[in-house]
Protein backbone atom coordinates (compact mmCIF):
# COMPACT_ATOMS: atom_id res chain seq x y z
CA UNK A 1 0.00 0.00 0.00
CA UNK A 2 2.21 2.64 -1.05
CA UNK A 3 1.66 6.66 -1.64
CA UNK A 4 -1.42 8.23 -3.26
CA UNK A 5 0.80 8.21 -6.52
CA UNK A 6 2.19 4.50 -5.75
CA UNK A 7 5.91 6.53 -5.04
CA UNK A 8 7.69 7.16 -1.85
CA UNK A 9 7.97 10.95 -1.89
CA UNK A 10 11.59 11.64 0.50
CA UNK A 11 14.01 9.96 2.00
CA UNK A 12 12.41 9.22 4.68
CA UNK A 13 9.44 7.84 3.66
CA UNK A 14 11.99 6.00 1.58
CA UNK A 15 13.01 4.73 4.99
CA UNK A 16 9.83 4.01 6.50
CA UNK A 17 7.96 2.17 3.64
CA UNK A 18 11.42 -0.41 4.06
CA UNK A 19 11.00 -0.91 8.02
CA UNK A 20 9.82 -4.08 9.44
CA UNK A 21 6.78 -2.58 11.63
CA UNK A 22 6.24 -3.95 15.20
CA UNK A 23 2.33 -3.44 15.85
CA UNK A 24 2.73 -3.47 19.67
CA UNK A 25 -1.10 -3.83 20.13
CA UNK A 26 -3.41 -5.52 17.64
CA UNK A 27 -5.87 -8.51 17.31
CA UNK A 28 -6.67 -11.25 15.24
CA UNK A 29 -8.63 -11.10 12.26
CA UNK A 30 -12.18 -12.91 11.42
CA UNK A 31 -11.62 -17.06 10.16
CA UNK A 32 -14.83 -16.79 8.38
CA UNK A 33 -15.98 -15.09 5.33
CA UNK A 34 -17.94 -11.69 6.43
CA UNK A 35 -21.10 -10.68 4.42
CA UNK A 36 -22.08 -7.42 4.39
CA UNK A 37 -23.25 -6.56 7.73
CA UNK A 38 -20.40 -8.38 9.67
CA UNK A 39 -17.92 -6.60 7.71
CA UNK A 40 -19.79 -3.24 8.19
CA UNK A 41 -20.46 -3.77 11.82
CA UNK A 42 -16.41 -4.50 11.95
CA UNK A 43 -15.76 -0.93 9.94
CA UNK A 44 -16.68 1.27 12.82
CA UNK A 45 -16.79 1.62 16.72
CA UNK A 46 -20.17 2.68 16.70
CA UNK A 47 -23.13 0.59 15.50
CA UNK A 48 -24.80 0.24 12.32
CA UNK A 49 -27.69 2.39 11.54
CA UNK A 50 -30.62 1.87 9.32
CA UNK A 51 -30.09 4.03 6.32
CA UNK A 52 -26.67 4.66 7.20
CA UNK A 53 -23.72 2.50 6.03
CA UNK A 54 -19.98 2.32 8.00
CA UNK A 55 -18.58 2.63 4.05
CA UNK A 56 -19.82 6.50 4.60
CA UNK A 57 -17.73 7.40 7.33
CA UNK A 58 -13.79 8.24 6.72
CA UNK A 59 -12.58 4.65 7.25
CA UNK A 60 -14.80 3.54 4.72
CA UNK A 61 -13.69 5.70 2.79
CA UNK A 62 -10.10 4.79 3.12
CA UNK A 63 -10.77 1.38 2.91
CA UNK A 64 -12.16 1.54 -0.72
CA UNK A 65 -9.46 4.22 -1.51
CA UNK A 66 -6.48 2.19 -0.54
CA UNK A 67 -7.79 -1.37 -0.19
CA UNK A 68 -9.52 -1.84 -3.27
CA UNK A 69 -6.05 -1.97 -5.53
CA UNK A 70 -4.71 -4.56 -3.23
CA UNK A 71 -7.93 -6.79 -3.92
CA UNK A 72 -7.08 -5.89 -7.89
CA UNK A 73 -9.36 -2.85 -7.95
CA UNK A 74 -9.68 0.67 -9.24
CA UNK A 75 -9.37 3.00 -6.30
CA UNK A 76 -12.81 4.10 -4.90
CA UNK A 77 -14.35 0.52 -5.78
CA UNK A 78 -17.80 0.95 -4.73
CA UNK A 79 -18.87 -0.77 -1.91
CA UNK A 80 -20.87 -3.61 -3.35
CA UNK A 81 -17.96 -4.33 -6.02
CA UNK A 82 -15.47 -4.58 -3.15
CA UNK A 83 -17.22 -6.52 -1.10
CA UNK A 84 -18.16 -8.98 -3.98
CA UNK A 85 -14.50 -9.04 -4.73
CA UNK A 86 -13.69 -9.96 -1.42
CA UNK A 87 -16.16 -12.68 -1.19
CA UNK A 88 -14.30 -14.26 -4.52
CA UNK A 89 -10.66 -14.18 -2.71
CA UNK A 90 -11.73 -15.70 0.32
CA UNK A 91 -10.71 -15.16 4.00
CA UNK A 92 -7.50 -16.73 3.34
CA UNK A 93 -6.03 -14.88 0.85
CA UNK A 94 -7.26 -11.49 1.76
CA UNK A 95 -5.72 -11.89 5.10
CA UNK A 96 -2.28 -12.45 3.40
CA UNK A 97 -2.92 -9.81 1.27
CA UNK A 98 -3.60 -7.05 3.44
CA UNK A 99 -0.88 -8.60 6.14
CA UNK A 100 2.24 -8.98 3.62
CA UNK A 101 1.27 -5.55 2.81
CA UNK A 102 1.52 -3.75 5.91
CA UNK A 103 4.89 -5.25 6.50
CA UNK A 104 5.19 -6.10 10.08
CA UNK A 105 7.38 -8.46 11.67
CA UNK A 106 6.17 -8.92 14.95
CA UNK A 107 2.50 -8.49 16.59
CA UNK A 108 1.54 -8.40 20.03
CA UNK A 109 -1.68 -9.61 20.28
CA UNK A 110 -4.31 -9.09 22.71
CA UNK A 111 -6.06 -12.35 23.14
CA UNK A 112 -8.54 -10.98 25.79
CA UNK A 113 -11.64 -9.74 23.04
CA UNK A 114 -13.14 -12.55 20.83
CA UNK A 115 -16.70 -11.71 20.11
CA UNK A 116 -16.47 -13.46 16.50
CA UNK A 117 -13.72 -16.48 15.63
CA UNK A 118 -10.56 -15.01 14.31
CA UNK A 119 -6.88 -15.89 14.42
CA UNK A 120 -4.99 -17.10 17.32
CA UNK A 121 -1.75 -15.23 17.46
CA UNK A 122 0.25 -18.05 15.50
CA UNK A 123 -2.15 -18.41 12.48
CA UNK A 124 -1.72 -14.31 12.24
CA UNK A 125 2.14 -14.40 12.42
CA UNK A 126 1.90 -17.50 9.83
CA UNK A 127 -0.21 -15.45 7.17
CA UNK A 128 1.93 -12.24 7.93
CA UNK A 129 5.68 -14.39 7.46
CA UNK A 130 6.12 -12.93 10.84
CA UNK A 131 5.99 -13.74 14.40
CA UNK A 132 3.81 -13.45 17.00
CA UNK A 133 3.77 -12.30 20.96
CA UNK A 134 0.81 -12.52 23.49
CA UNK A 135 -0.35 -9.60 25.79
CA UNK A 136 -3.24 -11.02 28.39
CA UNK A 137 -6.57 -9.21 29.49
CA UNK A 138 -6.06 -9.08 33.15
CA UNK A 139 -10.22 -8.56 33.05
CA UNK A 140 -10.50 -11.93 31.20
CA UNK A 141 -8.57 -13.49 33.85
CA UNK A 142 -10.52 -11.64 37.09
CA UNK A 143 -14.15 -12.89 35.20
CA UNK A 144 -12.40 -16.66 34.42
CA UNK A 145 -11.24 -16.90 38.09
CA UNK A 146 -15.40 -15.96 38.95
CA UNK A 147 -16.43 -18.19 36.43
CA UNK A 148 -14.68 -21.30 38.23
CA UNK A 149 -16.19 -20.43 41.99
CA UNK A 150 -14.65 -18.72 44.37
CA UNK A 151 -14.78 -17.58 48.03
CA UNK A 152 -15.25 -13.58 48.26
CA UNK A 153 -12.41 -13.61 50.72
CA UNK A 154 -9.75 -16.04 48.70
CA UNK A 155 -10.81 -13.86 45.40
CA UNK A 156 -7.28 -11.50 45.87
CA UNK A 157 -5.27 -14.66 45.86
CA UNK A 158 -6.68 -16.40 43.76
CA UNK A 159 -6.75 -13.79 41.04
CA UNK A 160 -2.84 -12.69 41.85
CA UNK A 161 -2.34 -16.69 41.32
CA UNK A 162 -4.26 -17.01 38.05
CA UNK A 163 -2.61 -13.97 36.59
CA UNK A 164 0.94 -15.07 37.27
CA UNK A 165 0.23 -18.16 35.71
CA UNK A 166 -1.10 -16.41 32.85
CA UNK A 167 1.89 -14.62 32.25
CA UNK A 168 4.07 -17.41 32.77
CA UNK A 169 2.75 -18.63 29.67
CA UNK A 170 5.27 -18.63 26.18
CA UNK A 171 5.53 -15.65 24.22
CA UNK A 172 3.64 -13.53 26.54
CA UNK A 173 5.17 -9.99 26.79
CA UNK A 174 2.96 -7.53 28.76
CA UNK A 175 -0.53 -7.62 30.10
CA UNK A 176 -3.32 -5.03 29.21
CA UNK A 177 -6.41 -3.38 30.73
CA UNK A 178 -9.97 -2.35 29.79
CA UNK A 179 -10.50 -0.09 32.67
CA UNK A 180 -11.36 2.46 30.46
CA UNK A 181 -14.67 0.78 29.57
CA UNK A 182 -15.65 -0.42 33.11
CA UNK A 183 -14.79 2.18 35.40
CA UNK A 184 -13.08 5.27 33.58
CA UNK A 185 -9.89 6.54 35.44
CA UNK A 186 -11.32 9.02 38.14
CA UNK A 187 -10.71 6.73 40.67
CA UNK A 188 -8.70 6.55 43.97
CA UNK A 189 -5.05 5.96 43.13
CA UNK A 190 -3.93 3.75 46.02
CA UNK A 191 -3.79 0.28 46.50
CA UNK A 192 -7.44 -0.74 47.90
CA UNK A 193 -7.03 -2.75 51.57
CA UNK A 194 -7.51 -6.89 51.14
CA UNK A 195 -10.70 -6.20 53.62
CA UNK A 196 -12.11 -3.69 50.86
CA UNK A 197 -11.48 -6.14 48.10
CA UNK A 198 -12.52 -8.78 50.37
CA UNK A 199 -16.02 -6.48 50.25
CA UNK A 200 -16.26 -5.89 46.95
CA UNK A 201 -15.48 -9.50 45.89
CA UNK A 202 -18.51 -10.23 47.60
CA UNK A 203 -20.45 -7.62 45.64
CA UNK A 204 -19.41 -9.12 42.51
CA UNK A 205 -19.19 -12.61 42.98
CA UNK A 206 -23.20 -12.32 44.25
CA UNK A 207 -24.19 -10.26 41.15
CA UNK A 208 -21.77 -11.63 38.11
CA UNK A 209 -21.25 -10.03 35.27
CA UNK A 210 -18.33 -8.41 33.55
CA UNK A 211 -15.68 -6.71 36.17
CA UNK A 212 -16.77 -3.32 36.66
CA UNK A 213 -16.42 -2.72 40.54
CA UNK A 214 -14.05 0.16 41.41
CA UNK A 215 -12.06 -1.20 44.07
CA UNK A 216 -12.26 -4.75 41.92
CA UNK A 217 -10.62 -2.67 39.11
CA UNK A 218 -8.09 -0.70 41.52
CA UNK A 219 -7.00 -4.45 42.80
CA UNK A 220 -6.49 -5.24 38.98
CA UNK A 221 -4.19 -2.11 37.91
CA UNK A 222 -2.24 -2.44 41.21
CA UNK A 223 -1.89 -6.63 40.59
CA UNK A 224 -0.31 -5.57 36.89
CA UNK A 225 2.16 -3.64 38.57
CA UNK A 226 3.22 -6.33 40.76
CA UNK A 227 3.35 -8.80 37.58
CA UNK A 228 6.12 -6.37 36.46
CA UNK A 229 5.54 -6.66 33.08
CA UNK A 230 4.43 -3.54 30.37
CA UNK A 231 0.98 -2.71 31.37
CA UNK A 232 -0.93 -1.85 27.81
CA UNK A 233 -4.61 0.88 28.59
CA UNK A 234 -6.96 1.40 26.45
CA UNK A 235 -7.52 5.51 26.56
CA UNK A 236 -9.56 8.00 24.35
CA UNK A 237 -11.59 6.77 21.37
CA UNK A 238 -13.73 3.05 21.91
CA UNK A 239 -16.96 2.03 21.05
CA UNK A 240 -20.17 3.60 22.97
CA UNK A 241 -19.56 1.65 26.39
CA UNK A 242 -16.92 3.95 27.31
CA UNK A 243 -17.62 7.65 28.61
CA UNK A 244 -15.28 9.61 26.81
CA UNK A 245 -15.25 12.10 29.31
CA UNK A 246 -13.91 9.69 32.42
CA UNK A 247 -11.04 7.99 29.92
CA UNK A 248 -8.69 11.51 29.27
CA UNK A 249 -5.48 9.58 30.56
CA UNK A 250 -4.19 12.75 32.83
CA UNK A 251 -6.85 11.36 35.00
CA UNK A 252 -4.33 8.35 35.66
CA UNK A 253 -1.90 11.24 36.82
CA UNK A 254 -1.95 10.50 40.58
CA UNK A 255 -1.73 7.13 40.16
CA UNK A 256 1.32 7.54 37.54
CA UNK A 257 3.00 8.83 40.71
CA UNK A 258 2.51 6.39 43.17
CA UNK A 259 3.59 3.45 40.88
CA UNK A 260 7.01 5.72 39.58
CA UNK A 261 10.22 3.77 39.01
CA UNK A 262 7.85 0.02 38.58
CA UNK A 263 6.77 -0.73 35.30
CA UNK A 264 5.80 0.87 31.92
CA UNK A 265 2.65 2.20 31.12
CA UNK A 266 1.52 1.90 27.52
CA UNK A 267 -1.21 4.62 26.79
CA UNK A 268 -2.92 3.16 23.57
CA UNK A 269 -5.05 4.54 20.78
CA UNK A 270 -5.33 8.31 22.62
CA UNK A 271 -7.83 10.56 20.56
CA UNK A 272 -8.87 12.72 21.18
CA UNK A 273 -6.23 13.12 24.14
CA UNK A 274 -3.34 12.75 22.36
CA UNK A 275 -1.83 16.23 23.95
CA UNK A 276 -2.22 14.75 27.24
CA UNK A 277 -1.01 11.61 27.00
CA UNK A 278 1.54 13.55 25.00
CA UNK A 279 2.18 15.25 28.48
CA UNK A 280 2.37 12.03 30.55
CA UNK A 281 5.05 10.55 28.41
CA UNK A 282 6.68 13.80 28.46
CA UNK A 283 7.26 14.01 32.21
CA UNK A 284 6.71 10.52 33.85
CA UNK A 285 9.76 8.04 32.37
CA UNK A 286 7.64 5.18 32.39
CA UNK A 287 4.92 6.14 29.84
CA UNK A 288 4.51 5.32 26.90
CA UNK A 289 1.91 5.90 23.87
CA UNK A 290 0.72 5.31 20.68
CA UNK A 291 -2.26 6.84 18.41
CA UNK A 292 -3.49 3.19 17.00
CA UNK A 293 -7.01 2.80 16.71
CA UNK A 294 -7.31 6.10 15.47
CA UNK A 295 -5.19 5.96 12.42
CA UNK A 296 -6.94 3.76 10.41
CA UNK A 297 -10.27 5.77 11.79
CA UNK A 298 -9.12 8.87 10.50
CA UNK A 299 -7.69 7.34 7.48
CA UNK A 300 -4.10 8.41 5.94
CA UNK A 301 -5.31 11.75 4.88
CA UNK A 302 -4.97 13.06 8.50
CA UNK A 303 -2.81 10.56 10.01
CA UNK A 304 -0.14 13.12 10.34
CA UNK A 305 -2.53 15.87 11.86
CA UNK A 306 -3.21 13.10 14.90
CA UNK A 307 0.85 12.23 15.02
CA UNK A 308 1.86 15.96 15.35
CA UNK A 309 -0.52 16.47 17.96
CA UNK A 310 1.10 13.09 19.75
CA UNK A 311 4.22 14.55 19.35
CA UNK A 312 4.06 18.18 20.31
CA UNK A 313 6.26 17.63 23.46
CA UNK A 314 6.44 13.32 23.16
CA UNK A 315 9.97 12.22 23.96
CA UNK A 316 10.70 10.22 20.30
CA UNK A 317 11.69 7.14 22.43
CA UNK A 318 8.22 7.13 23.88
CA UNK A 319 6.09 7.06 20.93
CA UNK A 320 4.83 3.12 19.32
CA UNK A 321 2.94 1.89 16.62
CA UNK A 322 0.26 -0.37 16.78
CA UNK A 323 -2.52 -0.73 14.49
CA UNK A 324 -5.83 -2.12 16.75
CA UNK A 325 -6.46 -4.00 13.82
CA UNK A 326 -9.35 -6.73 15.05
CA UNK A 327 -11.69 -8.90 12.64
CA UNK A 328 -10.64 -6.93 9.18
CA UNK A 329 -7.31 -7.37 7.58
CA UNK A 330 -7.43 -4.22 5.84
CA UNK A 331 -7.06 -2.63 9.22
CA UNK A 332 -3.61 -3.76 9.55
CA UNK A 333 -2.39 -2.61 5.48
CA UNK A 334 -4.57 0.84 6.29
CA UNK A 335 -2.88 1.00 9.81
CA UNK A 336 0.36 1.28 8.91
CA UNK A 337 0.00 2.89 5.32
CA UNK A 338 -1.21 6.07 7.65
CA UNK A 339 1.43 5.48 10.64
CA UNK A 340 3.91 5.37 7.56
CA UNK A 341 2.72 8.43 5.53
CA UNK A 342 1.98 10.49 8.50
CA UNK A 343 4.95 9.88 9.94
CA UNK A 344 7.14 10.35 7.07
CA UNK A 345 5.39 13.41 6.03
CA UNK A 346 5.87 15.20 9.45
CA UNK A 347 9.87 14.12 9.68
CA UNK A 348 10.35 14.90 6.01
CA UNK A 349 8.79 18.25 6.35
CA UNK A 350 10.85 19.00 9.09
CA UNK A 351 14.05 17.77 7.30
CA UNK A 352 12.96 20.18 4.71
CA UNK A 353 12.95 22.92 6.79
CA UNK A 354 16.25 22.65 8.62
CA UNK A 355 13.99 21.43 11.58
CA UNK A 356 15.85 18.07 11.77
CA UNK A 357 19.08 16.39 10.71
CA UNK A 358 18.12 13.64 8.34
CA UNK A 359 20.22 11.28 9.81
CA UNK A 360 17.77 12.05 13.48
CA UNK A 361 14.59 11.97 11.51
CA UNK A 362 15.27 8.11 10.19
CA UNK A 363 16.89 7.09 13.83
CA UNK A 364 13.48 8.52 15.14
CA UNK A 365 11.40 6.44 12.24
CA UNK A 366 13.25 3.29 13.59
CA UNK A 367 12.63 3.96 16.89
CA UNK A 368 8.71 4.99 16.52
CA UNK A 369 8.18 2.40 14.10
CA UNK A 370 9.93 -0.37 15.77
CA UNK A 371 12.86 -0.33 18.04
CA UNK A 372 11.12 1.50 20.49
CA UNK A 373 8.48 -1.82 21.60
CA UNK A 374 11.64 -3.77 20.88
CA UNK A 375 13.17 -2.02 23.93
CA UNK A 376 10.19 -1.65 26.06
CA UNK A 377 8.66 -5.27 25.74
CA UNK A 378 12.32 -6.76 25.77
CA UNK A 379 11.75 -8.28 22.08
CA UNK A 380 14.61 -9.95 20.52
CA UNK A 381 16.00 -8.10 17.22
CA UNK A 382 14.73 -8.89 14.44
CA UNK A 383 12.53 -13.18 13.60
Amino acid sequence: MGDRNGTVRGPVHEALAELELVDHHCHGVAVDALDRAAFESLLTEGDRWPGVSPFDTPAGVAVRRHCAPLLDLERHAPADVYLARRAELGPREVDRRFLAAARTGVFCVDTGFAPHRITTPAELAEAAGGVACEVVRLEGVAEAVAARGVEADGYADAFRAAALEAVRRPGVVGVKSVAAYRTGFDLDPARPSDADVTRAARRWLADGGRLADPVLVRELLWTAVDLGLPLQLHTGFGDSDLRLHRVDPALLTDWLHLISGTIPVMLLHCWPYQRHAGYLAAVFEHVYLDVGLTLHHVGPARARAVLEEALEITPFRKLLYSSDAYGVAEFYGLGALAFRRGLGDLLQDRVDADELGLPDALRLARWAGADNARRVYRLPDGH
